[in-house]
């Protein structure tokens, strides 16, 4: 290869890299690159702290009741729940459970529907682009001249 044929790729290349869009593909891509890398980890990191939140939530509850328990054995205070208070207890707790269960089918579903509305609009970039491309030109070739 000539030294000419040599300088004009390099410049050729020299071009492509320094062309503005080149270089903002190259970003995005080592951006998103680097997202891929660090979201496993961060979810992981969530999941962790959420774990360890809980844990410690029902710890101190636990520990909580276990001094009240204590406390009201020694200074002789009955613990006894009436029947009617013990039913509307366990009936109001089932009521909880359902509505936190429910609660996160919503949420589960809503998370569902927004992932399949992103991967939809994915799926239609290339033409929204397509046609943008399209308007552009319209727009363009009343103003283009022509020899």
């Amino acid at each position: 290869m000539s030294t000419q044929t040599q300088t004009k790729n390099t410049q050729s290349n020299n071009t492509h890299s320094n062309n503005v869009y080149s270089m903002y593909k190259q970003n995005v891509q080592k951006y998103f690159e680097n997202i891929s890398k660090i979201t496993p980890q961060y979810f992981q990191a969530i999941t962790q702290l959420q774990e360890e939140g809980m844990k410690t939530c029902e710890k101190t509850i636990n520990a909580t009741v276990s001094v009240q328990q204590e406390f009201a054995k020694k200074a002789g205070i009955t613990t006894e729940v009436p029947d009617a208070a013990k039913t509307a207890i366990i009936d109001t707790n089932k009521q909880i459970v359902q509505a936190s269960t429910l609660t996160n089918q919503l949420t589960k579903t809503t998370i569902d529907t927004t992932v399949q509305n992103i991967k939809t609009f994915s799926d239609n970039i290339n033409a929204f682009a397509e046609l943008n491309k399209n308007i552009i030109q319209s727009w363009i070739n009343p103003f283009t001249l022509k020899n």
